[in-house]
């Protein structure tokens, strides 16, 4: 029986597993640019995209990443034609309503949209493990060569070292991978999946951690956890995994805030 539930399920988790070690990476910079609501924009972009690609006979993955990358190559525009703070709000409403109208007009479209809302985990074959993979490698390989350039557009968007050529190539990377590999995630963990492990985790890491590497590791380790607690309690309850994973990150998150802030507190008091 383990035998058979392997054979049948290593595929779905190695690809949500992949996803839970590279949204939280992608969140905690989002978090750091003050895109906290980007994951969730690109993803129902990506999910309105996906059923559009449907409509006409494509993969909806390849019409959920094309959208989503569209997007991300024209965000710099959209950002100063619609001012600061409302391109991402607007491509959500606008991703969400596409995506009902959608699924609303077209019966072929119906239950695909119900499982990028919920997620269809268990449905990943080859092909879109092999797609969650390459995300994961592309969006490491990126911000490992890419990340002091990111961190120096924050904390000094003036210095010389990211002026020009190089900061304009990190933050155009950046957004392209972001949107990439969120419209990726979707296809296997849902809009709502999706969003809670870019935001969750790194939320929780902007307080635990006490420098970048340890807010790196406090934003995927834990969401490593929720993820297979989740993949776990669906299996055995019989339940859909997308609805799980959030209910299971924003638990591990509160747990492990409360636990931090409490440390806090006594080491305050101690000293």
């Amino acid at each position: 029986m383990a035998e058979t539930l392997f054979d049948l399920f290593w595929r779905p988790y190695l690809a949500g597993l992949a996803m839970a070690i590279l949204l939280p990476l992608l969140g905690l910079y989002l978090r750091l640019r003050d895109e906290g609501l980007a994951a969730l924009a690109y993803g129902q972009v990506g999910a309105a995209g996906a059923l559009l690609a449907l409509m006409l006979g494509l993969p909806g993955a390849a019409g959920g990443v094309a959208a989503s990358l569209g997007v991300a190559l024209g965000k710099g525009r959209l950002e100063s034609w619609l001012g600061p703070g409302a391109l991402f709000p607007l491509l959500l409403l606008l991703g969400w309503g596409g995506s009902v109208l959608l699924t609303a007009n077209l019966p072929v479209a119906e239950r695909l949209g119900q499982a990028l809302f919920e997620g269809q985990l268990y449905f990943v074959g080859t092909g879109l493990l092999g797609l969650s993979l390459l995300m994961l490698l592309l969006g490491v390989v990126f911000l490992r060569h890419q990340s002091r350039y990111l961190l120096l557009l924050h904390l000094h968007p003036a210095s010389e070292a990211v002026r020009g050529g190089p900061g304009l190539r990190a933050r155009l990377g950046f957004d392209l991978v972001a949107a990439a590999g969120t419209a990726v995630a979707v296809m296997s963990l849902g809009v709502m999946g999706t969003f809670a492990l870019a935001f969750v985790t790194p939320w929780l890491a902007f307080v635990a951690g006490r420098s970048w590497r340890r807010a790196l590791v406090w934003a995927v380790l834990p969401a490593l956890l929720a993820y297979s607690l989740a993949f776990a309690a669906a299996l055995y309850l019989d339940q859909p995994p997308g609805p799980l994973l959030v209910v299971s990150l924003v638990l591990v998150g509160l747990i492990a805030r409360g636990a931090v802030t409490g440390a806090g507190h006594a080491i305050t008091k101690a000293l």
